[in-house]
């Protein structure tokens, strides 16, 4: 299966990855050192070997370089949960399940880094079971697309200095306009300094 960036989303079936998916369904936050494109191929990766399968991705050699550590808190941000727990072994589309948890309000949703954290106790096995199969029922991808995934694989170490590369670039840009960023407040408070105005802290 070929991974494009998403665009509009169609009517039909909810289940089914498209390449051709809303715009919005990017709003999850990225993790330092990562970029879109990774990201994506991390998103096939889930749909195709599972939530929380990271010794499957790993040995799948679809993101070279990347830790359990690290693709577990980018899939907490494309869920827009910190639980992965009612998902694990799930082959769902977490950018999904990302945008409708974007969506949920009221009194008992607390976030934190835009993600939905557990305010109560801790779930029971019964409860995450009880969950994860509500979430079988209703997100997980048809097997003949999520078999059909092809996960793409740095076929040498150009590949992968390539990628390096542009998250480097990515980087760069990142560190350059907090650098301008601070550059602009500290110019402002040189000249609050010699015209005597005050200013509250932002």
């Amino acid at each position: 299966m070929a991974i494009e960036a998403p665009r509009s989303m169609p009517t039909g079936q909810r289940n089914v990855v498209r390449s051709n998916d809303s715009a919005s369904l990017w709003n999850c936050t990225l993790s330092p050192g990562w970029t879109r494109s990774e990201v994506q191929v991390l998103r096939q990766a889930l749909i195709k070997l599972g939530i929380g399968n990271w010794m499957k991705i790993i040995e799948s050699e679809c993101l070279p370089g990347k830790t359990i550590a690290q693709m577990n808190l980018q899939t907490q941000r494309m869920l827009g949960q910190q639980s992965t727990a009612e998902f694990n072994g799930l082959h769902v589309d977490a950018l999904q399940i990302g945008q409708i948890n974007e969506m949920r309000q009221g009194p008992e949703i607390r976030r934190k880094n835009n993600c939905i954290v557990n305010m109560g106790g801790k779930l029971t096995r019964e409860e995450v079971e009880r969950r994860r199969k509500e979430h079988r029922a209703k997100f997980e991808v048809a097997e003949d697309v999520w078999t059909s995934i092809v996960l793409p694989r740095p076929d040498n170490s150009l590949v992968l200095l390539d990628r390096k590369r542009e998250e480097m670039k990515c980087l760069a840009k990142e560190l350059g306009d907090v650098v301008a960023h601070i550059a602009a407040i500290e110019q402002t408070e040189s000249l609050d300094q010699v015209t005597g105005t005050k200013r509250p802290h932002e």
